[in-house]
């Protein structure tokens, strides 16, 4: 079997406006009950936060007025990346597996690679299944001739499983 050794892209942080960072002349802020206080300056907003030890948070920067909520922000980022840690616990990456068998393969090797190919779609993966010629291997054939591939996809079967 082969292993991929592909980096995966990393998603781009989510960066939050919060208290000073806010440079929208006015907000709409919601309270930490979520209770609207309608459209305030953004220092009012903050001054409100502050009288309640709080932080002025930007939710939605595209809505016009900027939807800001007051709440503690170190435990609304906490919260967020606890949540982003669950996520990413709970998926599944889907895999390519390859399995490769030979013309002239013995019967308990087909049945081998039957049992691995069904193990791995129950766990979710692709497989893709390459039989390769024997002049591939550089048993037949003249040195420097290109190899013929047969290449055969399976879906999960629901049947079967």
């Amino acid at each position: 079997m082969r292993i991929s050794h592909k980096r995966k892209k990393e998603e781009p942080k989510k960066e939050y406006l919060f208290n000073e960072n806010i440079s929208f002349p006015q907000v709409f802020t919601l309270d930490s009950n979520g209770s609207s206080f309608g459209i305030l300056n953004t220092a009012d907003a903050i001054r409100k936060a502050r009288e309640q030890e709080l932080d002025l948070v930007v939710i939605n920067p595209k809505a016009e007025p900027p939807i800001a909520k007051i709440m503690d922000f170190g435990q609304f980022r906490y919260s967020q990346e606890k949540e982003q840690r669950i996520r990413k616990a709970h998926q599944h990456v889907v895999d390519t597996k390859v399995v490769r068998m030979s013309l002239r393969i013995g019967k308990h090797d087909i049945d081998i690679r039957k049992g691995q190919t069904l193990k791995f779609l129950n766990e979710g993966d692709k497989v893709k299944i390459e039989v390769v010629s024997e002049e591939e291997k550089g048993l037949f054939g003249m040195p420097g001739a290109k190899p013929a591939k047969v290449r055969v996809s399976l879906k999960k079967d629901k049947e079967n499983t």
